[in-house]
């Protein structure tokens, strides 16, 4: 699926909200009781099953919005993981994001349990990890150190292809349970002036950003973008896979 500048403009259009909302919506009304708690074979109450919080390790703005707007409800926790200067060495692209977004969810559980030792693991919780890297020409491209790596960055990007891969990590906070996955979206990035990237650069809304954009804010600044695959990918989040990969982790 190819989505264009026009698909994300607009609550009535919106390519990267639109399917999890539905998605989410139908996994509530699935998974929500019509009367009470219900009955087992012995016509024993069963007893409601506890809901697990969803805990954000990430600060990221861009990912809470995406939550949010698929209606899934969360608090964030501070993994305290600077990931800026770590290197991936020989791994694969894909392999390193997945490593990252699993490192911020075990330390987000490691530090909640430091601080809830009594309640913290007994309570229904499922710690999300995630990390967002671009890749052109085989090189891992994360976040720009300041303003002049960032305009470096998107020089090699416009008017080129690359790649964006995230990395997600959903942690059982009880049990220590695990599920990883990664998705790949493809970018193409037109000519963009010198003028709009200087003023680009002087915003400072290139910080915090895998390859110093985030896909939503630039097609709304009129840079000419196209992209092939899941535009939560390019954002931060996977939303696509994520809300019935979390539907289904929270009831395994």
């Amino acid at each position: 699926m190819i989505c264009y500048e026009s698909e994300l403009r607009g609550a009535d259009s919106s390519c990267a909200t639109m399917k999890a909302e539905a998605k989410a919506e139908a996994m509530m009304d699935a998974r929500r009781p019509s009367h009470g708690s219900g009955v087992g074979r012995g016509n024993e109450p069963i007893p409601a099953r506890r809901a697990a919080r969803v805990l954000l390790a990430s600060r990221s703005p861009r990912r809470r919005d995406l939550l949010a707007s698929a209606g899934i409800a969360h608090e964030v926790i501070d993994s305290g993981v600077d990931d800026a200067h770590l290197q991936p060495g020989a791994v694969a692209a894909d392999q390193w994001v997945a490593a990252l977004a699993y490192l911020k969810a075990a330390a987000a559980a490691s530090k909640r349990a430091e601080t809830r030792p009594h309640t913290g693991s007994a309570e229904p919780a499922v710690i999300i990890g995630a990390d967002t890297i671009v890749l052109d020409d085989g090189q891992i491209i994360g976040q720009p150190r300041d303003a002049a790596d960032a305009e470096r960055i998107l020089r090699r990007l416009i008017n080129g292809s690359h790649s964006v891969l995230t990395g997600v990590a959903m942690l059982d906070a009880a049990t220590g349970r695990r599920e990883i996955f990664t998705d790949r979206a493809e970018v193409t990035v037109g000519e963009v002036s010198d003028d709009a990237v200087a003023a680009y650069l002087r915003s400072g809304a290139w910080q915090g950003k895998a390859g110093a954009y985030n896909l939503a804010e630039r097609l709304a600044a009129g840079w000419p973008i196209r992209f092939e695959g899941d535009p939560g990918t390019i954002m931060g989040l996977p939303m696509r896979q994520l809300v019935s990969r979390l539907d289904a982790f929270g009831r395994s």
